[in-house]
C-alpha cells in the first residue's frame, strides 16, 4: 500500500512522518482491500491540523483533526479513522429502531 505524506505551511520531522506512515499502515490493516493513504500535515492560523484519507476498493474514509501540536492532532485522526473502518467492517445491517 502506498502512503503519501505532505506537510502544508509547516515543517514536520521525519519521527512523526515515520510514526504517520507506520499507524496509517497498521491501521489499513482493518480495512477490506486498502489500495493507498494519504497524510496531510497542515497549519492553519497558527493551528495544527491532520486530515487523514484511505482509500480503500469501496470507500475513501477522511478523518480530520486540529490538536495543540501535530502529534496530538495526528492522534486524534487515527482514532476518528479507526472508528469509520471498525463500523464499515460490521456485517450486522444498521436498523433504525422504531419510536
Amino acid at each position: 500500500m502506498r502512503v503519501t505524506i505532505t506537510a502544508r505551511h509547516c515543517d514536520v520531522s521525519d519521527e512523526l512522518r515515520e510514526r504517520a506512515r507506520a499507524q496509517v499502515e497498521r491501521l489499513a490493516r482493518l480495512a477490506r482491500r486498502p489500495d493507498g493513504a494519504r497524510v496531510l500535515f497542515a497549519e492553519d492560523a497558527a493551528k495544527p491540523m491532520v486530515e487523514l484519507q484511505l482509500h480503500t476498493a469501496l470507500h475513501l474514509h477522511v478523518a480530520r483533526a486540529p490538536g495543540t501540536d501535530h502529534r496530538t492532532a495526528l492522534d486524534l485522526a487515527l482514532s476518528r479513522l479507526r472508528r469509520q473502518l471498525v463500523r464499515d467492517a460490521d456485517p450486522r445491517p444498521r436498523r433504525r429502531v422504531p419510536k
